[in-house]
This record gives C-alpha cells, sequence and structure tokens, in this order.
C-alpha cells in the first residue's frame, strides 16, 4: 500500500491515538484523519482510577498532540459509512473520504438489566458507568457502592478508599476477580480490600436501585450517593454492522487487521482476531503498532502476545498470566502463605509457563513474568522462584529485549527507557518526564530503576 495514502480513522482513544503516532513514525507521509466522538483531546483511560483517587488529575491523562500533518476532529460521531463510495458520514452533516478507513471505535460498558437503573432511556441519577473522563466527573459526594468485583471494580474501590471515600462492594461471584483468581489469591485480595477499609458484600445480587440506594437479594439496602457500574464491556460494533462488515463478538480481523472489506481495518477493543476480543490495552498498542507498519508499506502481521493482566492500585501487587485454566498444562506449582499475604500458582507444560497468579510475591512477578512473556523455561529450584531468592543463572536470567513494556499504565518500553536516558535523562523524575512511566499506578518504579542501574553499569536485571 502507498505511504501517501489517506487514511480515516474512527475513534481517538489509546489505540487510535497511538496508530497515528506510530504511523508517522514508521513512514507514513500521507493525510491522516482522526475522528473522535469526545469533546475532548486523547487521554489514557487506562488511568481513570487514578484520576478517582486523587492521585492524577484530568490532565495528566492527556495524551501528546498528533504528529505534524494529522487533523483530528473531536466531538464528531460517525453515523455511517459508504464502502462502495470510500466515505464516512458524521452526525454534523459532514463527510470524510478515505483510502483505508480504521475502526478504533473501542467497546461500551455492559449495563446490567437491574430495575431502576434506567430512566428514559439513560442511567438514572446517581448511577454511572466508569469508561470515560465524564463518568469520573458524576461522582456524587457521600457513600459509593461499586457493582462489579472484576478488575476495575476492584481497582475502582481501591481507589476511591485512597481518596477517604466510604465504599461498598457488591460482587455476586463467591470472591473478588473470580474469573481469574482462585480461592485463596481472592480470599487475600478481599482481606487486603477490607484492610483499606472497603465494605464488601460477596455472593450477594442487586436486585433495585433507586437515587440513593440500591437493595439486595438479601433485602439488604445500601445507601449510594453513586451507583458505580462495574460489570463488564463489550465491543462497540454498531457502526461495523450497519457497514455490513463481519462482526461476531467485535468486528472480525485476520493477520493484516483487515475486516471482511480490505480496505477497512479495525483494531483494540473493538476487533476480534482468531474468535478472540480480549478487551486489554496492550493488545490495543500492539495492534496499532502492527497496522502502523502495514499502512506505511512495511512487511507486517498481527501476533498476538501472551495476555497480562495486573492491578494497578499502588500497596498491592497482583499479576494474572494467560487464561485461568490453560489448555495443555501437564503440572500446577502452588505456593500459599495465606498469613503472610503471599500466594502463587503456576500452570506449567514441561518446563514453560502457560498462567500464573501470583499476589503479594514483587520478586516472583516479576521473574516469572519475564519467563511467561519470553516463553523462556522456568529453572529447576521453582520454590526459588516464587519465594524470590533464587539467582538469575542459566534458564532463568532474562536480557529483556527493547521492545519489553515496563510501564503497562503508559506503555513504554525498555527501549524508551533507553533512549530517554540517552537523551539526558538519569534519574527516576527525569524518566518520569520524558517518557510518562511510573507515573500511572507507580507499580513499575523498581522495573524502571533496574533498568537505568544496568545501563549505568550498576546492579541490575534490565
Amino acid at each position: 500500500m502507498p505511504a501517501s495514502s489517506h487514511v480515516l480513522v474512527v475513534g481517538h482513544g489509546p489505540a487510535g491515538h497511538r496508530l497515528v503516532e506510530r504511523l508517522r513514525h514508521h513512514g507514513h507521509r500521507g493525510p491522516v484523519t482522526v475522528l473522535g466522538a469526545e469533546p475532548r483531546p486523547a487521554y489514557n483511560r487506562v488511568l481513570l482510577t487514578s484520576l478517582l483517587g486523587g492521585t492524577l488529575t484530568a490532565g495528566d491523562l492527556e495524551l501528546t498532540g498528533p504528529p505534524d500533518g494529522v487533523r483530528v476532529r473531536t466531538g464528531v460521531t460517525v453515523t455511517g459509512i459508504d464502502r462502495a463510495r470510500r466515505l464516512v458520514s458524521t452526525d454534523t452533516g459532514e463527510t470524510h473520504s478515505y483510502d483505508r478507513l480504521v475502526l478504533a471505535t473501542g467497546a461500551r460498558p455492559r449495563i446490567p438489566h437491574l430495575p431502576g437503573v434506567f430512566t428514559g432511556g439513560v442511567l438514572t441519577e446517581g448511577a454511572t458507568a466508569l469508561r470515560t473522563l465524564a463518568d469520573c466527573e458524576r461522582f456524587a459526594d457521600g457513600p459509593v457502592v461499586v457493582l462489579g468485583g472484576g478488575v476495575l471494580g476492584t481497582e475502582a474501590t481501591l481507589a476511591l478508599l485512597r481518596d477517604g471515600r466510604d465504599v461498598t462492594l457488591v460482587h455476586p461471584g463467591p470472591h473478588l476477580m473470580d474469573d481469574r483468581l482462585d480461592d485463596v489469591a481472592g480470599s487475600l485480595l478481599a482481606g487486603h480490600l477490607r484492610s483499606r477499609g472497603a465494605q464488601l458484600r460477596l455472593g450477594r445480587a442487586a436486585v433495585e436501585y433507586r437515587p440513593g440506594k440500591l437493595a439486595l437479594d438479601d433485602g439488604e439496602i445500601l445507601r449510594a450517593a453513586t451507583l458505580a457500574l462495574c460489570t463488564g464491556a463489550e465491543p462497540e460494533t454498531a457502526l461495523a454492522r450497519r457497514a455490513g462488515l463481519s462482526v461476531r463478538t467485535g468486528v472480525v480481523v485476520d493477520r493484516q487487521l483487515r475486516t471482511s472489506d480490505p480496505r477497512v481495518h479495525a483494531i483494540g477493543d473493538c476487533a476480534e482476531f482468531d474468535a478472540d476480543a480480549p478487551g486489554l490495552v496492550t493488545t490495543a498498542w500492539e495492534q496499532a503498532e502492527t497496522l502502523a507498519r502495514i499502512l506505511a508499506g512495511r512487511p507486517a502481521h498481527h501476533r498476538p502476545g501472551r495476555p497480562v493482566v495486573r492491578l494497578k492500585a499502588p500497596g498491592i501487587d497482583l499479576a494474572c498470566l494467560g487464561p485461568p485454566d490453560p489448555p495443555g498444562a501437564t503440572r500446577h506449582v502452588a505456593l500459599s502463605d495465606p498469613a503472610r499475604g503471599r500466594h502463587a500458582r503456576l500452570a506449567l507444560s514441561g518446563e514453560h509457563i502457560l498462567g500464573a497468579v501470583l499476589i503479594g510475591l514483587p520478586r516472583a512477578t516479576a521473574a516469572v513474568g519475564r519467563l511467561y512473556e519470553r516463553g523462556l523455561p522456568v529453572p529447576s529450584d521453582l520454590l526459588g522462584l516464587l519465594l524470590g531468592t533464587t539467582s538469575t543463572v542459566g534458564p532463568a536470567r532474562v536480557e529483556l529485549p527493547d521492545e519489553a513494556v515496563l510501564c503497562h499504565c503508559n506503555h513504554v518500553t525498555k527501549g524508551d527507557l533507553l533512549r530517554a536516558r540517552s537523551a539526558g535523562a538519569h534519574d527516576l523524575a527525569d524518566i518520569a518526564a520524558a517518557t510518562r512511566a511510573t507515573t500511572g499506578c507507580g507499580g513499575c518504579a523498581d522495573d524502571v530503576r533496574r533498568v537505568l542501574a544496568s545501563a549505568t553499569g550498576g546492579n541490575g536485571d534490565p
């Protein structure tokens, strides 16, 4: 494809923003137009809970401005796609042409079928999802009830507690993050939330909402100045469906991230590749990088990375690597020390990690994560690996490649850190200012320090 073609991007979230940035990096010199529905510049929605917790401001979440020659229109909703004429129409009455169209429409909150949560087709006063900056602005003073104990609900609860709020978390499952954690890890996580002041209602379902009140299935009535609906998300595919593109759970794409129309691509939360729509920001960034190469005329194809979920909350180390019950696992290794808040479970095939859950073991999380992400064998001393006492000798020693992501909140790689250091950023504050690493949840600070120490000849394992 010519590197001078007109690329039109629908959606200006993290996926669309990253794509445009990388297009110029890889040599695309043609016109680029971005249409964003929200009436504000692109921002990192991954860090919304940090905004709730008061550790970041809305300005801190803003992403960098577009490269030269990129036209961004905010507050514009695309209403239709004319694939035959290669035109899109908008709610402003304008039409935009394209040579290549990219759908980066993201996902929409999954709102539960809860009596009283809708009034006149919109969310009732006091109820809000947690997907946009506007959603965060709807949080009122007073007690908050968080509905949903998945990753987002857990992070939101911890953030609100850091801000001194009165928070009750309601989750119908047997324990928090029950789609990812075993019961031991779930129990440790619940204990951590309770120690911070959270009230938990596990194994309970909401049955009715009225402004200021949430009724549970056991008859309890919870006060709720704000009801935060952290009940999942689903790919935003309405535009693609209306255009006649192939849609299952998400917009179906191939290895070139093409939809059923070869001139239309899809990336991020709205895209489904190989029957999977993971909804992870790391996947969105991977796809943006791959598609930028393709649209710039470089050979590339999408190769999904290994899924990693890390809880973005200071003071707790929790990571889920891979699926909870990975197929092909031939043995499982567990270390549980609930009295000290530590637990790990590995699913292995031979000497390779297919999946893992770790809580309260930061050194083990870093080491296991490196082995898992690079597909390397585990050392013979598995106990030492999990306790963080084994030396990084032989197969356990991992030299991270430059493309390894260290700051998952802001997608900062080891290479980004080294380039920032070469440009004059020598301490953690300089690195944070240059790359935004450590400015999200802060969980990457130790890894960043290790890279800097290794680059200057000190002790560290980069």
